[in-house]
């Protein structure tokens, strides 16, 4: 880290990171609102209509861990510039699409974007004064739940009130000035490694095994988890994971060091986000039906999309609030204890919400403070991945760490989504999930959040890490990890 970094540099650093994390959101959630209406825009069946959403998803798992290694070997000012390119093309192909194929396309080039947020996290750690670091990190690693939360009502009144191109066109020119501020305002600082090669047959074997399980798992449902594709894709997703894994250990300069995700607390940290993101993700996926049901059905509260989207809006408001807070609380306590604290709130915000799921007010309570435990957890766990390795492999660790998020969501959606659709009720002749059905989604998410609390209870204490400051699980960091 340089020491001349000045201060309010070091602000502008933070603040278009932050806004990196937050465009990164916006794109993923960007056609949300547009979901019913994709098979008439685009003159396609409504089930080759979810690859719009589907092939972002594969595209950004396969490329983040790729493009955080880069990151390490080229620098991550300039990958994080790389990545802006697709997410500019693709944003353009998306607005001037009239069938699935472009459309699809364009969004596979906005997932190839996604690696620039576990770049800008792992770019904190070079340019940002130490004494900084935490609260740095809690609201850049925040910035995604931020800008889900805020993007989804601007979209849903975009949609609503202009032509849908507009939303591309918007993630064009927005994406295009995100590029000029890194441009401008990220310091370049040169690679953590040198003198090593790109694994790229590691590269495209994660990438194959990622494909089939994702695959297998947002597909399933549709398909039938019995059907001949999903067990292909699963059975071939074990042999090419075994067969990668095999050779990362193997080979001298490997796409991801096993050997150091390993470690118990790189370990338990990534176990943990997996069921941090799949509690995270059962609430993004429950409150907006509920919002949106039918009030005949007797629990649903017959919000328009743009009214449930502005009730969800507060949860990310939240989230960009309590950072700083999660922030200092690592610095106090270590980012151990801000994780379990994270996940203990988002527990509590499951029980408010089936306490309180018969109103839109408290439902919009219920999804702040689920939100505000996101944003204490999401703050915390690339703090303890970035303090148990080397700064060498920082972009990479985080890269392979935001995987693990990713495989959080993909698997809470699959069965979130298995639920919601086995347990129905039939009201005004049509078929809806149920209120047991929805409430047995929440209890879901609320025993994820408490899984993650006691898979963090088991991270091991570290004597020193590499947040400055921060002191961790009761002892004073120092500024380098141990191995």
């Amino acid at each position: 880290m340089k020491d001349t970094q000045e201060p309010s540099g070091s602000r502008g650093v933070v603040s278009v990171l932050a806004l990196a994390g937050t465009l990164a959101a916006v794109m993923q959630t960007l056609v949300t609102p547009l979901l019913a209406k994709l098979p008439g825009m685009l003159h396609t069946s409504a089930s080759n209509a979810t690859w719009v959403v589907t092939v972002t998803l594969l595209v950004s798992a396969v490329c983040v861990p790729v493009t955080g290694r880069l990151g390490d070997m080229l620098g991550k000012r300039r990958m994080m510039l790389a990545c802006m390119v697709p997410l500019i093309l693709g944003s353009v192909v998306c607005a001037l699409s009239s069938s699935i194929t472009p459309m699809i396309i364009g969004r596979a080039l906005q997932g190839m974007g996604m690696g620039m947020v576990p770049l800008g996290i792992a770019l904190l750690r070079d340019t940002v004064p130490k004494e900084k670091l935490s609260s740095s990190i809690a609201l850049v690693s925040a910035s995604m739940g931020i800008g889900g939360g805020i993007g989804l009502p601007i979209s849903a009144a975009v949609a609503q009130y202009a032509n849908w191109r507009v939303l591309f066109w918007g993630s064009a020119v927005l994406a295009t000035v995100l590029a000029l501020l890194i441009r401008s305002l990220i310091p370049q600082v040169p690679p953590t490694i040198t003198g090593q090669r790109f694994d790229v047959p590691g590269a495209l074997g994660l990438g194959a095994g990622l494909v089939c399980l994702l695959l297998a798992v947002s597909k399933g449902a549709g398909w039938g988890w019995g059907s001949g594709t999903t067990l292909g894709l699963f059975a071939g997703a074990a042999v090419l994971f075994v067969s990668w894994g095999m050779w990362e250990l193997r080979t001298k300069d490997p796409l991801i060091d096993l050997r150091a995700t390993a470690r118990p607390r790189v370990l338990m940290t990534n176990v943990a986000s997996v069921f941090t993101s799949f509690a995270m993700y059962a609430s993004m996926l429950v409150m907006p039906q509920l919002l949106q049901f039918p009030s005949a059905t007797g629990y649903g509260l017959g919000q328009s999309l743009l009214a449930s989207g502005l009730w969800m809006a507060p949860g990310g408001i939240m989230m960009m609030l309590v950072s700083p807070l999660g922030g200092k609380l690592t610095d106090a306590k270590g980012p151990k204890f801000t994780l379990l604290s994270g996940a203990l709130v988002i527990a509590g915000g499951y029980g408010v919400s089936l306490a309180l799921m018969g109103s839109a007010w408290g439902i919009m309570l219920a999804v702040m403070v689920i939100n505000s435990g996101v944003g204490l957890a999401y703050g915390s766990i690339p703090a303890l991945i970035m303090g148990s390795v080397p700064q060498s492999e920082t972009a990479a660790a985080n890269g392979f760490n935001t995987l693990m998020r990713s495989l959080g969501t993909s698997v809470g959606a699959a069965v979130i989504g298995v639920l919601l659709a086995q347990m129905t009720t039939t009201a005004a002749g049509r078929s809806f999930t149920s209120e047991s059905g929805f409430r047995t989604a929440l209890l879901v998410g609320c025993a994820m959040a408490i899984v993650s609390m006691a898979v963090g209870a088991l991270i091991p204490a570290v004597r020193a890490a590499a947040l400055g400051t921060a002191k961790t699980e009761g002892e004073k960091a120092r500024p380098t990890a141990t191995a």
